[in-house]
């Protein structure tokens, strides 16, 4: 299926969702003299390249230039490198990370399996010799080494190229140094596995063993000349990876950091800065207790801070446990039936926010992201995410415009990255003691499209939606409705953000009236919230229905013909759509759809359900393959397309074809799109574009609608 080059989906797959050319991952000099960042020469440019930013004249140079420093050679990706990509869904090209010294003046990053460290104030860049292919390399804090991971050794250079050694070399072939094992990085947020010690003089090292991990192979099918990938994959219920942590010196002496890793096997994060002793999280397996550690990097021995329980489960929080400049403890938690910024012995806040993340600590306060608590949240407040300033004084809000909002900050010099429903893209202004001094100008490309979008709450439960209706829609016939949701944790799809409802614009434009709605387990709320799906995935499909038949009192909906589809959970969401609840679902299209539970991962899965032994009713609830009724031939039979990635090592696709068989014995019609050589993500230009437009033709036909 072909369309003109320049519609829609076709600048949506080239642009990468018009987030190429847009500048990203900030870092602010302590000084407050520069930004560094990376940014794409042009809208449909993928390379990055790491630019600094003159804070006072506004000037910005190129720092490094990966076509300059690769001489025009095309990128050689790693395997290890590849999949360090896909767990941080990364599609970008060139530079895609970097890390720098205290003082902001060294950069360091890999490009092609090969090390490069950046002069950031003079904007030069060399090669270092090392072994690769090289990945996460990291600057000492003094600036007068690297360390980096190459073949599962933990490796370390000389700033200018001297003295490159190794610190510690896998023992056997399922062991690596230095490296975040899968569920870190897929479900942890902890995507490194090394950190330096604030004087520079040694570091703290991650080992991990894959050898308890079950091994699955993922073959390509289209080419089967190609031997299949063997891949550890920790399925819920199985073993995981064993994590060990040591304190090595530069001279690759090693201590090893000393808990109770069998009750609390979860490395979960760690924090090194001159304010204290390193700090790490710790979580027991079923995610309901956990220990934050301070550790004495001389002898291995750790000491507790502090200990969190919860009959549910814990959530981890980017940027904490840590310590502040004057050694309190920072962290984030759930607390009277909030979540709330704690440092200390006292929180600093309450109901009225719920805490996110911590952006940045310094020595008169702490700067957060939180979106509005549940006491506070309404439809004023729906999809808005804040940057504020708290202390015991109080709480400042940062950003002030409705919309999306994130910071980095270092001094007295902030970057707020704000994203709002009526501006396209995103914007990123240099603050200076709160007042914005500079832009970062953006080379991302104008969608040529707003979205018509209205941010409402539906149903009792006052479930988050956005009603997107066709631009040229001036009438009251009502329309046929297709549901995009995601509706599970960790996305948040009802957003105060122009460009994350272009999707959904492009199908309303198709003759749809498409609801998005983020019902219970969604983030956003409240602890409660989030955690009503506990035990019971099925309850977001509750809430999906609660939503429609709401909004339909409010909006033109034809409740005669709603499709739904989704990705990944939202995948599993649109499956389930159509199989328990045909009465409502009359389509469903499942990407990725985790249709049998038991094959998704441990540290995920098990935070939700239990483990399969333990609960296998939870299981069996929200299993798409045990689906209640399916071999029913009283029930209609709704036109279900199944989408699967054959590359996709986070959802297998064993999910996909699990559900095909169970629906091919129980006589359900279905169409299976398979798409050789995808994984999680579909960053192929032609495929992500196809992918849209076969999507619309199948809806249309499903629901009756001219086709497409």
């Amino acid at each position: 299926m072909t369309t003109e080059p320049h519609s829609f989906p076709r600048r949506h797959a080239r642009t990468q969702r018009f987030t190429l050319g847009a500048p990203r991952s900030f870092t602010v000099a302590p000084d407050g003299s520069r930004v560094v960042f990376l940014r794409s020469g042009s809208g449909t440019d993928r390379a990055n390249s790491l630019w600094v930013l003159d804070v006072e004249d506004g000037g910005e140079r190129v720092a490094a230039d990966p076509r300059a420093l690769l001489g025009g050679a095309s990128e050689d990706l790693s395997p290890e490198e590849r999949a360090r990509r896909e767990r941080s869904r990364e599609g970008g090209a060139g530079i895609v990370g970097y890390a720098t010294d205290s003082a902001v003046e060294l950069a360091s990053f890999a490009l092609s399996g090969r090390l490069f460290a950046a002069e950031l104030r003079a904007g030069t860049a060399r090669e270092l010799p090392a072994p690769g292919p090289v990945i996460d390399p990291r600057p000492s804090p003094d600036g007068r080494h690297v360390a980096y991971v190459a073949r599962g050794a933990l490796r370390v250079v000389g700033a200018e190229g001297e003295g490159d050694r190794a610190l510690a070399e896998p023992e056997s072939e399922n062991v690596s140094y230095g490296l975040a094992e899968f569920i870190a990085a897929e479900e942890m947020g902890r995507s490194r596995g090394f950190w330096w010690a604030p004087e520079s003089d040694r570091l703290l090292m991650a080992r991990v063993d894959d050898t308890p991990v079950q091994r699955w192979w993922i073959a390509d099918p289209a080419h089967p000349e190609r031997e299949p990938q063997r891949v550890p994959y920790p399925a819920a219920g199985t073993g995981n990876a064993e994590v060990r942590l040591f304190v090595v010196g530069l001279d690759g002496l090693r201590t090893e950091v000393a808990w109770d890793r069998a009750r609390f096997p979860y490395l979960a994060h760690v924090h090194w800065s001159a304010a204290g002793a390193p700090l790490l999280l710790v979580q027991a397996r079923d995610q309901r207790s956990q220990l934050i550690l301070a550790v004495d990097a001389d002898s291995g021995a750790t000491r507790m801070v502090h200990a969190d329980e919860d009959q549910t489960w814990l959530d981890l929080f980017p940027g904490v446990p840590c310590w502040s400049p004057s050694g309190q403890l920072v962290r984030i938690a759930d607390e009277g039936g909030a979540r709330v910024l704690a440092v200390g012995d006292r929180p600093l806040t309450g109901a009225q926010l719920h805490v996110r993340a911590v952006l940045d600590v310094s020595e008169h306060d702490v700067l957060i992201s939180a979106s509005a608590g549940a006491e506070a949240t309404g439809e004023a407040e729906t999809g808005q995410v804040h940057v504020y300033r708290v202390n015991e004084l109080g709480v400042e809000r940062v950003s002030q415009e409705p919309g999306v909002h994130a910071a980095v900050r270092a001094g007295t010099v902030t970057v707020l990255v704000s994203a709002t429903l009526n501006r396209p893209g995103s914007r990123a202004q240099v603050l200076r003691d709160g007042k914005p001094t500079r832009t970062v100008p953006s080379h991302a490309e104008d969608p040529g499209m707003s979205p018509r979008v209205t941010l409402t709450e539906g149903g009792a439960r006052r479930v988050p939606c956005a009603v997107l209706m066709p631009r040229d829609y001036d009438g009251d016939t009502p329309l046929p409705v297709l549901m995009d949701p995601y509706g599970g944790p960790h996305g948040q799809r009802v957003v105060a953000s122009h460009n994350a409802h272009l999707t959904s614009q492009w199908f309303a434009d198709q003759g749809f009236a498409v609801v998005v709605a983020d019902g219970r387990g969604t983030p956003g709320r409240s602890p409660a919230w989030e955690k009503a799906v506990h035990h019971d995935f099925t309850r977001s499909l509750d809430d999906q229905v609660e939503a429609l038949e709401d909004l339909a009192k409010r909006h033109p909906l034809d409740l005669s013909r709603v499709a739904i589809r989704g990705w990944s959970y939202g995948g599993w969401l649109a499956g389930l759509a159509v199989l328990r609840r045909p009465d409502v679902f009359h389509a469903g299209i499942a990407g990725a759809p985790v249709t049998d539970w038991a094959l998704y991962d441990t540290h995920y899965t098990e935070r939700y359900l239990g483990t399969p032994a333990e609960h296998p009713e939870s299981y069996a609830q929200s299993s798409l393959v045990t689906a209640e009724g399916l071999s029913s031939p009283a029930e209609p039979h709704r036109p279900l397309m199944i989408v699967h990635g054959l590359a996709d090592d986070n959802v297998v696709v064993a999910h996909a074809l699990r559900l095909s068989s169970a629906l091919l014995a129980a006589g359900r019609p279905h169409e299976v799109l398979p798409l050789s050589g995808v994984t999680h993500i579909t960053p192929q230009e032609q495929v992500a574009e196809n992918l849209l437009l076969l999507q619309v033709d199948f809806l249309k036909r499903s629901l009756g609608m001219t086709a497409a």
